[in-house]
């Protein structure tokens, strides 16, 4: 009987599926390869949208290599295609522009390489992109990065300016030139990057975010000369425009003429007409600001001066008044009035004291002939009990009783030896 079942030196299948596969099952890279090819190989033709970084053109062959990047990320895919498909373009795309292709994707499973196969292709014309440019625009403007409220004021003299332009261009040349001509100890950190092309959005935004996270800068500029619309679209890129936006640092934006408006300018906190016209906004003219200090002077020492005569016309005109010319006679005046407030207040007070003596020798005399002592005086006496109540009628005492006899002059004590009744009014 045979044994269906594989030897132990028989190979094992391989998995079907990707879920299946183990450390011990794997597939081999031939497998991995073709599958993705053959998944790759479903796909539909698709138009996809990019920048040409690279361009090459091989006769031999009579096919176009074309590296396509996104403008806003980075990343990148080749492109082939036969020299026919250019055919119909009365301009050929060089490498910055932008195109749209019609492609279709293959995986190499020699390489491992995936690419597009491009079947047409057409370049983005400038209407569409500044179509594009004023969408991004209004989707900006909407998020309020444009409001002015959002802009940071200019330093007045910043110590360190940060510098972001082309590399020998003639925009750093105008503003460091003009800058140490209005303000000879500033200083610059230059960053020259490409501020064209394919690569100028990425350095551009790593440039400005250097300086920005550097706290000696206190101002970055961003320059750049006038150039065609396709040249100045790195800066209306949105990547570009949101880094420009998030920038803490204060920004001056001088790209292009003044009739370009790049999107960049419109997020900036100040935007120059031109690099030199940026030089002139970051530092002041120190021979205007030495002129200046001297009109200021000018001006202090005058009013200070004015202020001075003023004074002392006013003092002059003081000292010049009778009262002062002659200060006692304000003096005597007064002491004439109050020499005769004092003899009328005397003669008052005399009057009074006279008048005062006068009653009070009437009261004293009514006093005196209203007083008892005036009755003892004329030979009567107050008899007063032992109790000192004054005896009235002789029924209030009885023989033997002590009694106390007060006269004129002196007093007496006396013992009661008789008591005569008598009626109130008649002598005893």
């Amino acid at each position: 009987m045979t044994d269906a079942s594989p030897g132990p030196d028989s190979p094992q299948p391989l998995p079907e599926r990707a879920a299946e596969t183990t450390a011990e099952r794997p597939w081999p890279v031939r497998l991995l390869s073709t599958k993705i090819r053959d998944y790759v190989a479903r796909m539909s033709s698709v138009w996809v949208e990019g920048q040409v970084v690279e361009h090459t053109y091989r006769r031999t062959s009579g096919m176009q290599f074309v590296t396509l990047r996104d403008t806003d990320v980075e990343a990148s895919l080749p492109v082939n295609m036969l020299t026919r498909a250019y055919d119909g373009l009365d301009r050929k795309p060089d490498v910055g522009d932008h195109v749209v292709v019609q492609a279709k994707p293959e995986f190499w499973v020699k390489t491992g390489r995936m690419s597009l196969r491009a079947t047409a292709i057409r370049q983005v014309g400038v209407g569409e992109l500044l179509a594009r440019i004023e969408q991004l625009r209004k989707v900006l403007a909407a998020e309020g990065l444009f409001d002015a409220d959002r802009k940071r004021p200019l330093p007045f003299l910043p110590a360190v300016v940060g510098l972001v332009c082309g590399r020998e261009s003639k925009a750093e040349h105008d503003v460091v030139v003009n800058a140490r001509a209005r303000w000879p100890q500033v200083r610059f950190e230059i960053r020259e990057v490409a501020v064209q092309g394919v690569n100028a959005v990425r350095e551009v935004c790593e440039a400005v975010s250097e300086l920005d996270a550097r706290p000696e800068v206190d101002v970055i500029v961003v320059a750049r000369g006038g150039g065609s619309v396709e040249d100045l679209l790195p800066f209306s890129n949105e990547t570009l425009v949101r880094a420009v936006a998030a920038c803490t640092t204060p920004l001056v934006s001088a790209i292009g003429h003044e009739t370009d408006t790049p999107l960049v300018e419109l997020v900036a906190d100040y935007r120059a007409s031109t690099p030199t016209d940026a030089a002139k906004r970051i530092v002041p003219d120190v021979s205007e600001e030495r002129q200046r200090v001297t009109q200021a002077r000018q001006r202090i020492r005058g009013a200070v001066t004015a202020l001075l005569a003023r004074e002392q016309h006013g003092l002059d005109s003081v000292r010049s008044r009778p009262v002062l010319a002659r200060p006692l006679s304000m003096v005597q005046a007064r002491e004439t009035e109050v020499a005769q407030h004092l003899r009328h207040a005397r003669h008052c007070l005399d009057a009074a004291l006279l008048k005062g003596a006068g009653e009070i020798g009437r009261l004293a005399g009514q006093v005196r002939a209203l007083s008892p002592a005036s009755t003892l005086d004329r030979g009567y006496a107050v008899v007063q009990r032992g109790d000192g109540a004054v005896v009235r009628d002789a029924a209030e005492v009885t023989v033997g009783d002590p009694v106390h006899v007060r006269l004129s002059a002196g007093a007496l004590d006396a013992t009661v030896t008789t008591v005569t009744a008598g009626t109130a009014g008649t002598a005893p």
